[in-house]
């Protein structure tokens, strides 16, 4: 065949293979605009000359080429060329893949979402992030995994979309994000790098290559301090909100005491501590407040209307970065683990592999989700004003408030232990692939969780209520068993050859066990329950007001493809997976019928090809997937309320999602290289009824298919899925001598389309607007061959105001709050690298 036949037939071949993801884009077109972007990749090399990285999608290293699956990664220098610091940082560069605060209390929460599996209210995640192979810990209360800091000394970092059921467990509906830090090396290096930016930005990183016994022990040390003021000021507490402060570290230690054998042990810990989010008022709904929450009593009514319309006014003339919160807000996190992985070879041809983990998780904080001087949506330890001072409603309360001292839980505290044991292997000359072993999970309470809570507060009283005080826990145990193999049906016949199929299954054992207890500290009554609304007098709090209760499941996932490789330099593939996401307690319940909810299930098809190839001299990749996916009993938050009292409840929906996820580069000349990627999701609620048990919380249904018992919801936007994702890049490495420096200039500009935030129809708000972005990166590596490099980096150049997250509590706490993305930053970094770096 020739050269010019073998460059038709992969090109062909790929675009048939997505033939059908072409067409269903199609349909849709002129709904929405089209353009997006993709991501280069570096380390080992094709035969086209395009950089390809070696990934472990598949518990094994493999290019990323030739895993017949989506991978998106990004090598240690993109994720320095894109200035990817935090998990936002990524939105935008990853087909199908949102990340944000998702409504939460902090900015520190950067759940992802992946083709529409994203982590609900008091759910597991439905994306599990991973480093060295082991899940981070998770919070409850917050849509939290992991800790800041998680970016630095990268070797690369995996984001894997679909049901990873099989050799990833549970909670992997969406997808999983792989960490994967530098491991230790037997040569001496390291680098420190320092960055000054906009909003005073300083930060200092760095990292140490230690061998300390030739070949047999290394020790790698890295760690960070970053430090940035925020961009949301509280004019009441004359601070600004949206700032980051953390420091984190690492330490790995390889060992390899005789041939065969080799232990990792990774070591790390991270600790943040900020002013908490800038949440912007931007609408009450006074007929709610006024009749519901009854937020006028002890005041004439024309009264309490002007405090409300003046604060609204204040907040609009202040404008989107600018708040007056009755709660001085922050947010601490503080996270460490052990993760050890041992390797033992048995034969030339079999592995053993044991991975065990030990990590902690305490997060704290304080939160004012209206932004106002009003006690109306406070997440906090408790706030009263100082003694003898009256609130002005139409200005700051003087003096300001103050959090109670002296609290003594924090709001979720988890220890986490993981053990794992593999086998991996080869057999039939290689031609089959497989792994067998077994996962245990653990992640219980490290001691008593806590919580205060402000609110519905009547406006004569803001600043005098002691509000809510609870108590809870829970506990997810886990275990699983899987096998997962992979054969080249070459093996059989040798007119199969290439073409390889894929099956496997794992089961799973859940137990999840919570308590709760809640109590207003003003009337003396069980908040949530039941027995919600009961007075608890000389009784305990604690123990009259707790209720409990554990859920058990099981289930399998499984998955089965085939991959083919017709030529070298082009995959196809399809595949069918079943992924299962585990169930949860409800620590707000005030019924006994919501105390637990059920686990989620999907099923996705997929189908798709990995290409690369020649347009003359210029290397090309093309890589194309088509997803369709059934998914049922999706977990969605909703408010809750009963004898007087409210709370939450975790509704149940089925729905169809389908999309395709493009990814192109081309380098038309040896000094720039450019490339796209895109994605389109269709989501669609095929089942969405709640059960009408009486809220008074403003259920709005969707129409006819609504009675009195039940409310229709499925006619909404999916929740958390963004249907196109456009980015385009480029990289030009600038024309200079490489004895000055090896210069290039980095150019990315990404589209999200409009996208759904609220999980019930007709929230204000709830719609975040489309928006753009420019960033860029200019770097000059190894000036003068002195190990030094020299960048300067722009993100949200044009300066961009978009929103990024919205309260959704219109109908529940009778006002809507919204955060907004990140102003312009900019900044240069220095880094002197030495050695093996």
């Amino acid at each position: 065949m020739t050269a010019s036949s073998r460059l038709r037939a992969k090109a062909v071949a790929c675009l048939l293979s997505g033939a059908t993801a072409l067409s269903f884009v199609m349909s849709d077109a002129a709904k929405a605009q089209t353009t997006q972007a993709e991501k280069q990749t570096t380390q080992a090399e094709n035969t086209t000359g395009i950089g390809d990285i070696v990934v472990t999608a598949n518990r094994r290293a493999e290019r990323s080429q030739d895993v017949p699956t989506v991978v998106n990664a990004f090598s240690t220098e993109q994720l320095q060329q894109q200035n990817i610091t935090k998990p936002q940082d990524l939105y935008g560069s990853v087909p199908s893949l949102t990340s944000g605060s998702q409504g939460q209390a902090t900015r520190d929460v950067q759940s992802y979402s992946i083709r529409g599996q994203s982590t609900g209210f008091l759910a597991s995640p439905g994306v599990q992030l991973y480093m060295n192979e082991v899940p981070l810990p998770s919070s409850i209360s917050l849509n939290l995994q992991g800790a800041p800091g998680m970016f630095i000394d990268m070797a690369n970092v995996q984001i894997l979309s679909g049901p990873q059921g099989t050799l990833f467990g549970r909670n992997t509906t969406g997808g999983a994000v792989l960490f994967e830090p530098h491991r230790p090396t037997d040569e001496l290096g390291g680098y420190i790098e320092g960055s000054l930016g906009n909003l005073n930005l300083r930060a200092v990183e760095g990292a140490i290559n230690l061998p300390v016994v030739q070949d047999k022990l290394s020790i790698r040390v890295s760690g960070v301090y970053h430090d940035r003021d925020g961009y949301t000021y509280d004019q009441v507490w004359d601070k600004y909100r949206d700032n980051e402060h953390y420091y984190a570290g690492r330490v790995g230690i390889l060992f390899k005491p005789v041939a065969g054998v080799e232990n990792l042990t990774t070591i790390y810990g991270t600790k943040s501590s900020n002013n908490g989010a800038g949440h912007v008022l931007t609408a009450f709904n006074m007929p709610y407040l006024q009749s519901v929450m009854q937020v006028c009593t002890g005041l004439t009514q024309s009264v309490c209307d002007a405090a409300y319309a003046n604060e609204l006014a204040l907040a609009k003339s202040n404008g989107p970065r600018v708040v007056r919160d009755s709660t001085d807000a922050y947010s601490r996190i503080d996270s460490w683990g052990i993760i050890n992985s041992t390797n033992i070879d048995l034969t030339d041809t079999a592995k053993l592999r044991n991975i065990i983990s030990f990590q902690k998780l305490k997060d704290d904080y304080a939160s004012d989700q209206d932004g106002t001087p009003f006690q109306m949506y406070e997440l906090t330890e408790g706030a009263r004003l100082p003694s003898g001072a009256v609130p002005n409603f139409a200005f700051a309360p003087p003096g300001g408030y103050r959090n109670t001292a002296g609290y003594a839980y924090p709001r979720d505290y988890l220890k986490q232990f993981t053990e794992e044991l593999q086998i991996q292997g080869t057999a039939l000359s290689n031609k089959l692939n497989y792994s067998v072993g077994g996962f245990y999970y653990d992640a219980t309470p490290a001691g008593m969780w806590g919580g205060r809570a402000v609110q519905y507060v009547p406006a004569a009283f803001t600043g005098f209520t002691q509000g809510t005080d609870g108590r809870s826990g829970v506990s997810n145990r886990s275990k699983a068993l899987y096998a997962q193999a992979t054969l080249d049906l070459g093996a059989l016949t040798p007119s199969l050859d290439k073409l390889r199929l894929t099956g496997g299954y794992r089961y799973t054992w859940d137990t999840i066990h919570g308590f709760s207890s809640s109590w207003s500290l003003d009337n003396g009554t069980c908040q949530f329950g039941p027995p919600a609304g009961l007075a608890y007098g000389a009784n305990d709090p604690t123990v009259f007001c707790n209720y409990e209760k554990t859920l058990n499941s099981k289930a399998g996932t499984w998955v089965v493809g085939l991959d083919y490789k017709p030529v070298n330099d082009l995959l196809i593939y399809a595949k069918v997976s079943r992924g299962y996401k585990a169930g949860g307690f409800n620590t707000f319940a005030v019924r006994a019928e919501t105390r637990t909810f059920d686990p989620e299930f999907l099923t996705s098809y997929e189908g798709g090809c990995k290409s690369d190839f020649r347009l003359g001299s210029a290397p090309v990749r093309l890589n194309a997937t088509y997803f369709y996916s059934k998914y049922k009993n999706i977990q969605r938050p909703g408010g809750d309320f009963f004898n007087g009292h409210g709370g939450a409840r975790i509704y149940s929906a089925d729905a169809t999602i389908q999309g395709v996820e493009v990814e192109a580069s081309v380098r038309p000349v040896d000094i720039l290289e450019l490339g796209t990627n895109f994605s389109y999701l269709k989501g669609k609620y095929d089942k969405y009824e709640v059960t009408n048990l009486g809220q008074v919380t403003g259920l709005n249904s969707c129409g006819p298919g609504s009675t009195a018992a039940t409310v229709d919801f499925s006619c909404i936007p999916f929740q958390f899925l963004t249907p196109w994702i456009v980015n385009v890049h480029g990289t030009l490495n600038l024309p200079v001598s490489e004895s000055f420096a090896k210069a290039s200039l980095y150019v990315a500009y990404s589209y999200l389309s409009s996208q759904n935030v609220s999980p019930t129809p007709g929230e204000p708000g709830a719609i975040l607007e489309s928006y753009s972005l420019l960033n860029a990166n200019l770097s000059l590596r190894n000036i003068a061959q002195t190990g030094f490099d020299l960048s300067f980096f722009g993100n949200n150049l044009t300066n961009k105001l978009y929103r990024v997250s919205n309260n959704n509590g219109f109908f529940g706490q009778g006002l809507q709050a919204t955060l907004y993305g990140e102003p312009r930053t900019f900044g240069v970094k220095l880094r002197y690298s030495f050695g093996g770096r």
